[in-house]
């Protein structure tokens, strides 16, 4: 490796740390005592390292209130919208990219046309259909919303395109369905965009306010964020800022988690072809 490797190596890790800094001063916060950091003038309480050091902010934060309930709630609502949105976006996507039938480029229109509105303008006819229907404060008043998202549709059908026709006319040739060559023949080899679509559906699910604030109205069925977000003001109160922090470090890392585990299908997806699985 030459001298200009290295140098564009520590040129890329100074913003980097930058813009690091926030979360680390957050994690930092979160295992100080709020004693100390309640002294604005103690210059350790600004500090990225955290003197002196307690676990009693995370303590608190699970012994008291109802967060390990909207962690459940989170994890249930997150796991339910991704596992929703990758069966709606495969067989819809398959449907638009390889089958025939009637009106299918009006439904195609309609999906484009579903990118350009935003979500907050459909929460009024959501809200009104939910209350109709008695769904309002429960797990599928908060997960059927979001599982038919154009963009997901869109993905796979562009992905499914992708795909040469010789493999499924080849299928063809040897006399499976088209049930078949979808379930074990274009499934596998969507895998990485499958696996794109579920990372980014479950983060949206799991950081997702707007629509809980609207549909959850009792603390039983809040979602993490909304949790936290209502307790926030009395911790920030009462209870210390440590104690914020660390529920802003207990929301974020799941998604950190999931994200390092897999990132490296986000990168694949990203990269290639539509054969290589």
């Amino acid at each position: 490796m030459n001298r200009g490797y290295y140098w564009l190596i520590t040129a890329l890790s100074i913003p980097a740390f930058l813009w690091l800094i926030p979360t680390l001063w957050m994690i930092s916060l979160s295992f100080q005592p709020n004693e100390v950091l309640a002294r604005t003038t103690s210059t350790t309480a600004f500090g990225l390292v955290p003197i002196p050091f307690t676990a009693e902010n995370y303590a608190a934060l699970f012994s008291f209130g109802q967060t390990p309930m909207w962690f459940l709630n989170s994890a249930i609502v997150a796991l339910g919208m991704t596992l929703g949105v990758l069966a709606v976006s495969t067989t819809a996507g398959y449907a638009l990219a390889r089958l025939e039938f009637p009106f299918k480029r009006a439904i195609l229109v309609l999906c484009l046309v579903g990118l350009m509105v935003p979500e907050q303008a459909v929460f009024i006819p959501l809200y009104t259909m939910f209350a109709d229907l008695g769904w309002h404060n429960s797990y599928h008043a908060l997960i059927l919303p979001r599982m038919a998202v154009p963009i997901g549709v869109f993905l796979m059908m562009q992905f499914f395109k992708s795909i040469p026709k010789d493999i499924e006319e080849a299928a063809r040739i040897d006399g499976v369905g088209w049930l078949q060559i979808f379930w074990h023949i274009m499934l596998p080899l969507a895998r990485p965009a499958m696996m794109t679509l579920a990372i980014l559906t479950f983060l949206y699910a799991w950081n997702d306010y707007l629509w809980p604030l609207v549909s959850a109205r009792e603390p039983e069925r809040f979602t993490i964020t909304l949790g936290l977000a209502s307790i926030q003001s009395n911790f920030a109160q009462s209870e210390g800022l440590g104690r914020v922090m660390a529920s802003g470090v207990i929301a974020s890392l799941p998604v950190v988690i999931l994200f390092l585990m897999f990132q490296r299908h986000v990168v694949r997806a990203m990269t290639a072809g539509g054969t290589k699985g």
